[in-house]
């Protein structure tokens, strides 16, 4: 039986302890210093503290964060949560229901005597993100609501083969706009996000390379920003990222600090969450364990290697491993020869425990370096792990260290194809949640 992992409580620095950190003492640090600079040499100047408008700001974002990812939470939890008076907390919800992001009410049952708190709820349906999801076999696209709720969604196959940028970007575009036309007058949209099957560099949301769509050198931000006109840049990252954070914040890994997601979609993603933060990298192409050597005389894999995890592991392997190559393709040929070996397919049983060899050394060379509290399977790989979950616990017992793996938990994905289009919406709701008021600023409705 899969369980989650207890749910974290996560409390910021008290606002009124905020500012006492730093202090610029410039002429007493020169006094002191027993080898003072030269005349050439610049002095460094300590950055002073905080001021009452940025403790301010994050406070409101913090506040607005709780109930956008813990839901409805009475105004006495937000006290205990952000440690700070009630007064404060009644002034910043007071900000926030102002803007339109909050809305407080009564308890409905509180079964308790007294006075009770009153509910901060998120204002769902008035304020929202659209999120896309460019994969291999499918674009979708979402329109995610303030504190997580998919409010609309349209979806369409996607062809194998080169890829089209101007028929993927018209055709998000077309499906926000479908959209944002069933949306009441006094909804806004505070950002836009897509989660795309390739490496993307984080500065400007270029698709680097995507084998598997077909993606060289592709400026999928720039198009997509051009043909939503939104007002503000959409942005782009990698699905497997994406899904990891979307797993660590609403999935099978709230309250996990450390998790690793892996994700299939005919190759193999991956996102790291390492004490509680997404690992991006130096350029955004952090995670990208599907291209990790396990097998250097192996497959040849579409990055130009020999080997990789996808090569070994992903959906071409296992359909040429059970004799189904070029019968059918995507997740229901994975699903088609788990759905075999179950039957007793001895063929489908063989070509499962193969590549569940292989998944395993991966997961097992994952481990020793990250030692994660769980993994997560996505993807075509949360029907693979499950037909062949034998091989890979077998992998981690013999290829990991005891000491990395004994509160190891291997699970599977929670939000399921979702996945990336939650992470998407959690990408872009970044702004709004890092300074609520001066995001809504710059925006206006619908």
């Amino acid at each position: 039986m899969w369980t989650r992992c207890p749910a974290s409580v996560r409390r910021p620095p008290a606002a009124d302890r905020a500012g006492s950190a730093l202090r610029s003492v410039p002429e007493a640090f020169r006094a002191s210093d027993p080898h003072p600079p030269r005349k050439s040499e610049a002095v460094p100047m300590m950055r002073a503290g905080p001021s009452q408008e940025e403790i301010r700001k994050h406070n409101l974002g913090t506040l607005l964060r709780h109930v956008h990812v813990g839901g409805p939470t009475s105004r006495a939890e937000l006290t205990s949560l952000m440690g700070l008076n009630r007064s404060t907390i009644m002034a910043l919800t007071a900000d926030l229901t102002a803007a339109g992001l909050v809305r407080e009410e009564l308890p409905r049952d509180t079964g308790r005597a007294g006075r009770p708190s009153l509910v901060v709820r998120p204002e769902t349906a008035r304020v929202y993100v659209l999120a896309f999801d460019v994969g291999v076999d499918r674009l979708a696209a979402a329109r995610i609501g303030l504190g997580g709720v998919i409010l609309d969604r349209r979806e369409t196959r996607r062809e194998r083969g080169p890829f089209d940028l101007a028929q993927v970007a018209g055709t998000l575009a077309g499906f926000a706009r479908q959209m944002r036309r069933r949306t009441r007058e006094d909804t806004i949209c505070v950002g836009a996000a897509a989660g795309v099957s390739g490496v993307v560099r984080r500065s400007d949301g270029v698709v680097r390379l995507g084998p598997n769509i077909g993606a060289v050198e592709t400026p999928l931000r720039e198009e997509l920003t051009r043909r939503l006109a939104l007002g503000m840049p959409v942005a782009v990252g990698n699905e497997a990222n994406l899904g990891a954070l979307a797993e660590h914040t609403r999935g099978i890994g709230i309250g996990c600090r450390d998790l690793v997601y892996l994700h299939g979609d005919v190759g193999i993603g991956g996102g790291i969450i390492v004490n509680g933060q997404l690992l991006g990298g130096h350029g955004g192409y952090g995670g990208e364990v599907g291209h990790m050597v396990v097998n250097p005389d192996g497959r040849r894999c579409g990055c130009g290697s020999r080997g990789c995890l996808e090569a070994e592991v992903g959906e071409p392997a296992l359909m040429e491993h059970a004799g189904r190559y070029g019968e059918m393709i995507g997740r229901d040929a994975v699903r088609a020869v788990v759905d075999a070996a179950d039957r007793g397919d001895v063929r489908a049983q063989e070509a499962l425990a193969h590549v569940g060899g292989w998944l395993g050394l991966g997961v097992a060379n994952l481990v020793n370096v990250f030692n994660p509290e769980m993994v997560v399977f996505g993807g075509i790989l949360r029907e693979i792990y499950l037909g062949s979950a034998a091989q890979v616990r077998s992998r981690i017992a013999t290829g990991t260290l005891s000491a990395a793996r004994e509160r190891l938990r291997l699970r599977t994905t929670a939000l399921g194809d979702d996945a990336t289009l939650m992470g998407a919406a959690e990408l872009a709701f970044t702004q709004v949640l890092a300074d609520p008021l001066e995001a809504l600023s710059r925006l206006g409705p619908a």
